[in-house]
């Protein structure tokens, strides 16, 4: 038997508990409903204190056969990136299978281009013109806030696998293998990468 079956819950905890649960659905509701103002998103305060593009590219992510990921410049087809099989590269395989299953949700093309954005204040955006979608990339970290910035530098940066990486050992002691390095000269061809 419990030593607690006389004992009452007391009425004043749940009407508090009820009281906080109305006031979070009202204000939900409110913002919701435009009722009440929403906070501004990080596009609306660049719009309204007129920060500026630094620089844009717009790329087109295919899988390969061998299971490497490669990012080509939209305008040129020219490869921007090759992460091999194996490589420690999430973030970037991550984004973009949630921009494709968004894409997939709203019925467009898979095989659009996104925009990597750099702007005057610092920020660093990846935009999907398909769906809307921004991703401010700055929220998830500087490593992989630089694993979409190296987008933006000229050439081919190739991210390697862990095997190759643990092979060669690292360059230096803050190393990073999510962040890729140059391509050396004709490597993506022989990796098998487009033409």
């Amino acid at each position: 038997m419990s030593h607690f079956q006389d004992e009452k819950f007391p009425p004043g905890v749940l009407w508090g508990a009820g009281g906080i649960v109305g006031i979070t659905l009202v204000i939900v509701f409110g913002v919701r409903l435009g009722v009440l103002p929403a906070r501004e998103t990080a596009p609306q305060i660049r719009a309204e204190q007129q920060v500026a593009a630094v620089k844009t590219r717009s790329f087109v992510f295919a899988d390969r056969k061998d299971g490497a990921l490669i990012a080509s410049d939209a305008q040129t087809k020219e490869v921007a990136l090759v992460l091999e099989p194996g490589s420690n590269s999430g973030f970037i395989r991550g984004v973009m299978r949630g921009l494709m299953r968004e894409r997939m949700l709203h019925e467009v093309p898979r095989d659009g281009a996104v925009t990597v954005t750099q702007w005057s204040d610092g920020a660093l955006t990846l935009k999907d013109p398909s769906t809307g979608r921004i991703i401010e990339l700055g929220s998830f970290g500087g490593t992989n806030r630089a694993a979409f910035a190296q987008l933006l530098v000229p050439g081919t940066h190739v991210v390697e696998s862990i095997l190759k990486t643990a092979e060669r050992g690292p360059a230096s002691p803050s190393d990073n293998t999510s962040v890729g390095r140059p391509a050396r000269p004709g490597e993506v061809l022989a990796a098998g990468g487009p033409a």
